[in-house]
């Protein structure tokens, strides 16, 4: 059994390489992300909850039809411009659609039509994707999960799991009826039901053999299928023509080096897990006698990666842990759902030119590993920035296209929808990611929730950063050479009390103290029982000082506080500049303070700072550093996708920054716009992401801007770094 070794030039580009990122080979970037909610019909709710699971193509490639089961319907979209997706509406049904396959001019479509977890049912629907009317439906007798098409269309195959009731016996299998496996014959695209067939899988698996939970199919050039049974954790080989059971197999364990295994607020790649169940989800045919599956684990088990078997069930390839390291790199690990890792889930398998390339989601961490299949060690060529939890994919060689459909709808909490998100291979170079990390004693860097960003003072390209409570565990300062790129983190320093890592922190703001250090800015929180204030510590991280806020701010003080700070002046002269995020209860509305504090006096002052007016949501200050003769800010909306509108960079002359006594009329000063920055946050070809948390200029006066990807909660875990160029140019 092999075990996987980054290839030499993804390893040049996470590793922290000198050069600038480019393949020998062509790339994928995203050129399209497309709101599932656009879809919706005119009548219905925007807030509606949508969910793009399993994704299909027509077979010209020019439309996209994806599975939606919370709107009990499957979409479509026009690609015609892969660059301008259009919204091609819905089919709805009786039901909720658990998967889609292609096949001719039609969509067949599996329904979930079940009563109950011990009355599952559900039907097999052929749709013209011209016409988008059903041309017939077939009682599959439980409750489908998967749909795959023979190569040669003459055959489909659907997974019927009958999955298990997690609120019953702790989710604990067997519990009837057996899932199965149906064929049925297709012509010119559609089933003929008089054909269809039930496969019996009972009596194969080691684990609850009379209870088999089919979950995903696949079929090779031969007709035979490949059949996922997760929670099984089995794989079957079926021959498509006869319907006779000709191999299986258990998926067997692996062994884990170098993951994360707490969730702790904490990023640590140095555990270990043994014997660990693959519980495969996706399975495709590499050729036809080779197969890979996503090792998701959704019962118990989860080994993190994928592996490569022959149909004889010999273990040919197990990625191990490599896959999870990699994507930790560019701060996709989520350690607040660590119980499994990032979940592989997805698969998708296409010959690219000359190239057999497979693709690997990974359900938690919301990306998408490229992998070249070598027919042995297979290479990781690109890891690509999906939305929240891609479910499904699917490749359109003769287009150079991949799509994604990633399921999670957040509208609720005012963040991210459900996307199908599109990306094209071409010459070039990757445009994501644009910050990683390099590895410190034989492990990944991890890092997430940048929130802070401050010039390294005299060296061109050279930052430091800092993240948030999400790693309240983990406080550190991370020092970046943005001279590279993608931009690499090169160390993290630790911050301490008491020879422990500092706890009770929220730090979103950075400024070097000379040669003594760092200044920090900690965002209290009374719930959490840890306060607004300023934080010094050494040059090896040591808290050597803890500046609480005075009375007079604490008693006007929210949640919503410091968030940047910046230095102007020298010893005796040095005062620090806070920028508060949101009004505080003694702030009139829509001014916020920019607070002075001077560490030689310790006498506090702030001035009032007048906000954009906020739309929807909120608007806020999320940074400010001092260069030359101005204080800048990022003042924003907390809104996300099209709803964003406002994420500027501002700024404010020093010579206006003359700080009052607090408890009293504040003076107000002038502003000036330097930047929009949604155009850069929309270079991506992404959603906008709301949280613009980071900017500074080094010292040869360029500005740099970074985002918080919230730590992959919640979020698609995208960290955007980049360049604004010459501040004076702005």
């Amino acid at each position: 059994m092999k075990t996987f070794s980054i290839t030499a030039a993804l390893a040049t580009v996470l590793a922290a390489s000198t050069s600038t990122i480019a393949f020998a080979e062509p790339v994928f970037n995203r050129v399209a992300s497309f709101a599932v909610a656009d879809n919706l019909p005119a009548e219905t709710d925007k807030k509606t909850t949508t969910s793009a699971e399993i994704i299909t193509a027509s077979e010209d490639g020019n439309t996209l039809v994806y599975s939606d089961s919370p709107l009990k319907a499957i979409g479509f979209i026009d690609i015609t411009d892969a660059k301008a997706p259009k919204a091609g509406g819905i089919v709805s049904f009786e039901g909720e659609p658990t998967s889609v396959a292609a096949v001719g001019s039609k969509v067949l479509t599996a329904v979930n039509t079940r009563e109950s977890f011990v009355k599952p049912s559900g039907f097999l629907a052929a749709v013209d994707i011209a016409s988008k009317t059903v041309d017939v439906t077939c009682d599959l007798g439980g409750q489908p999960d998967s749909v795959s098409i023979s190569k040669d269309k003459t055959l489909a195959a659907v997974a019927i799991e009958n999955e298990r009731d997690e609120e019953v016996n702790d989710g604990q299998i067997p519990q009837m009826p057996a899932g199965d496996l149906v064929i049925v014959s297709l012509k010119d695209g559609v089933p003929d039901c008089g054909t269809l067939k039930h496969i019996t899988l009972t009596g194969l698996a080691e684990t609850a053999g009379d209870d088999p939970e089919p979950e995903f199919v696949s079929f090779n050039d031969k007709n035979e299928i490949a059949l996922t049974l997760q929670e099984n954790n089995h794989i079957v080989i079926i021959d498509g023509n006869t319907g006779t059971v000709t191999g299986h197999f258990s998926a067997g364990t692996a062994d884990l080096k170098g993951i994360d295994v707490k969730k702790d607020g904490a990023l640590n790649f140095t555990g270990e897990m043994t014997g660990v169940k693959r519980e495969p989800d996706a399975v495709k045919w590499l050729d036809d006698n080779r197969i890979v599956v996503a090792n998701e684990g959704d019962y118990e088990g989860g080994s993190r990666g994928f592996t490569i078997f022959d149909k004889a069930g010999k273990v040919l390839f197990e990625s191990g842990s490599s896959f999870e390291q990699a994507i930790a790199r560019l701060g996709h690990y989520p350690d607040k759902r660590n119980s499994k890792g990032v979940e592989p889930e997805g698969l998708e398998a296409a010959t690219f030119g000359e190239d057999k390339l497979f693709f690997v989601l990974a359900e938690r961490a919301s990306v998408i590993g490229v992998y070249k299949d070598t027919g042995a060690e297979p290479e990781l060529l690109q890891i690509l920035p999906s939305g929240v939890s891609p479910e499904g994919a699917v490749a359109i060689p003769g287009r150079n296209l991949l799509a994604t459909a990633n399921e999670v709808d957040l509208w609720e909490d005012g963040l991210a929808r459900s996307h199908v998100m599109i990306y094209e291979r071409a010459e070039g170079t990757a445009a994501y990611p644009q910050i990683v990390s390099a590895d410190k004693d034989g492990a990944p860097i991890g890092f997430g929730a940048l929130s802070g960003l401050a010039a390294v003072a005299g060296e061109p390209g050279k930052l430091l950063a800092v993240s948030d409570s999400v790693y309240a565990s983990q406080p550190r300062i991370f020092s970046i050479d943005a001279t590279q790129k993608p931009a690499v983190i090169t160390d993290a320093l630790a911050i301490t009390r008491d020879g422990a890592p500092a706890q009770k922190l929220d730090i979103e703001g950075i400024a070097a103290n000379g040669e003594e250090g760092y200044w920090l800015a900690s965002e209290g929180n009374s719930d959490k029982l840890y306060a607004h204030s300023l934080i010094r510590v050494d040059a090896k991280g040591k808290i050597t000082k803890e500046v609480a806020i005075p009375e007079e701010l604490r008693a006007g003080e929210i949640r919503f506080g410091f968030e940047g700070i910046t230095s102007v002046g020298e010893g005796d002269d040095q005062t620090l500049w806070m920028a508060v995020q949101r009004e505080w209860k003694d702030d009139k509305k829509g001014f916020v303070k920019l607070v002075s504090y001077k560490p030689a006096s310790e006498e506090w002052g702030a001035v009032s700072y007048p906000l954009e007016a906020a739309g929807e949501g909120w608007v806020g200050l999320s940074e400010i550093t001092v260069n030359g003769n101005y204080a800048y800010v990022i003042e924003r909306d907390n809104l996300i996708g099209n709803a964003a509108k406002l994420k500027k960079i501002y700024r404010v002359a020093l010579a206006d920054l003359k700080p009052a006594k607090l408890g009293g009329e504040l003076p107000v000063v002038k502003k000036e716009e330097v930047r929009d920055l949604i155009p850069d946050l929309k270079s991506l070809n992404g959603y906008v992401l709301d949280k613009v948390e980071g900017f500074t200029i080094d010292s040869a006066g360029n500005g740099y801007v970074v985002t918080d990807n919230d730590g992959v909660d919640d979020s698609s875990g995208e960290t955007m770094f980049f360049s604004v160029g010459s501040v004076d140019a702005m």
